[in-house]
């Protein structure tokens, strides 16, 4: 059978983005040749704040549009610290491309990986997996570049949420509950985090959840505050299954997550809409380590797991939901069986060394199971 061919949008971005991102299109080659049955057409585009620097725009209308046509764009890290807008802003296109293409679903997964340090104490860190669906197009960072400062005195941003986008986010958050439940002992499990005591905002986010709700009768709903979410991901993650939430709270959430794994080189992450979506791994452009061959592709590949599984569910091409538990099984044997170790948990193996590690193991049948 010919090969299902799926055109990606590749934007490798600023800093460690572009190392993490040979790693993983190297990573992928080899995956495609083992597995068969799909292919990638891969275009390297320009973006990011060293762009921004060059041309005035950090990303042009004919790379967006591209990313339009693409059916799916992979994304290293864009941004760097000395480099901004003038209103003092830093430079963030994955933002604007979350909006233009209304990608609402920001899936953040955090799951323990086999060989890794452990982070707690509690040897149930170890079972740690849910997701953190992050709304990503309104909440606070509805009020990107549109914030008042009143001469100097006193600044203003507002936070937006509508009904259209949140019965979406929940619907996707049930339906991910439901297939995330394969094999698992305990029923799905949704939990909403909010601060409805306080706000108005959020009590018709927590509402509109409550009604979602209704619709999935076999999966639990849960709603916590986020105060005492950010305190019990600390002190008993391993209870939790998909939490939803808003944008700026899934945010900050997002990296007490990977915390709980390692760090931000563990953490993968997509943004998924009704008809795009865009996967990057959670981290930024690392300017103190960026140009060392030091950083960690291992969220990166994990990020392009999650692409080719979504591919192969949207297509309904079995080959690429195949190659996407493939994948996950190199980067995870090649952690369990000791044979990397990344410089942030005192190893020395940098972004080539694990992305070779992964290569061997995506060549063995093991990792095509």
């Amino acid at each position: 059978m010919k090969n299902a061919a799926f055109s990606i949008a590749v934007l490798p971005g600023d800093g460690i983005g572009v190392e993490v991102m040979d790693a993983c299109l190297s990573v992928l080659a080899a995956l495609e040749r083992r597995v068969g049955g799909f292919a990638l057409d891969l275009e390297r585009l320009p973006g990011g704040a060293k762009h921004y620097r060059q041309t005035g725009v950090a990303l042009e209308e004919h790379v967006f549009a591209k990313c339009v046509r693409a059916n799916a764009i992979l994304f290293g890290a864009m941004g760097w610290p000395d480099i901004r807008y003038a209103d003092g802003t830093e430079i963030a296109p994955q933002l604007d491309l979350r909006a233009r293409l209304n990608l609402y679903a920001g899936v953040r997964p955090i799951r323990a990986i086999a060989g890794t340090p452990a982070v707690l104490a509690d040897a149930r860190s170890k079972t740690v997996d849910f997701v953190i669906l992050r709304e990503s197009t309104e909440g606070m960072f509805a009020s990107r570049g549109k914030g008042v400062i009143d001469a100097d005195r006193e600044a203003r941003d507002t936070l937006a949420i509508t009904r259209a986008t949140s019965e979406r986010l929940f619907d996707f958050a049930f339906k991910l509950a439901r297939r995330r439940h394969t094999g698992r002992r305990r029923p799905p499990r949704v939990t909403c985090v909010d601060k409805a005591n306080v706000f108005r905002s959020f009590a018709f986010f927590r509402r509109i959840f409550e009604e979602r709700a209704q619709l999935f009768p076999d999966v639990e709903a849960h709603c916590h505050y986020i105060d005492a979410m950010a305190l019990d991901l600390v002190r008993k993650p391993w209870e939790f299954d998909v939490i939803v939430t808003e944008n700026l709270f899934g945010d900050i959430l997002s990296d007490l997550g990977a915390g709980l794994i390692g760090g931000m080189g563990m953490a993968p992450s997509a943004d998924i809409g009704d008809e795009h979506a865009m996967f990057q791994p959670s981290h930024g452009s690392a300017p103190d380590i960026a140009g060392r061959g030091v950083a960690n592709p291992t969220a990166m590949m994990l990020s392009a797991a999650m692409m080719l599984d979504w591919l192969g569910e949207r297509h309904d091409v079995a080959a690429a939901r195949i190659a996407a538990t493939s994948l996950e099984n190199a980067v995870f044997a090649a952690f369990a069986e000791g044979a990397v170790r990344p410089i942030e948990f005192g190893g020395a193996d940098g972004t080539r060394a694990i992305a070779e590690a992964v290569i061997e193991r995506i060549a063995s049948p093991v990792a095509t199971g």
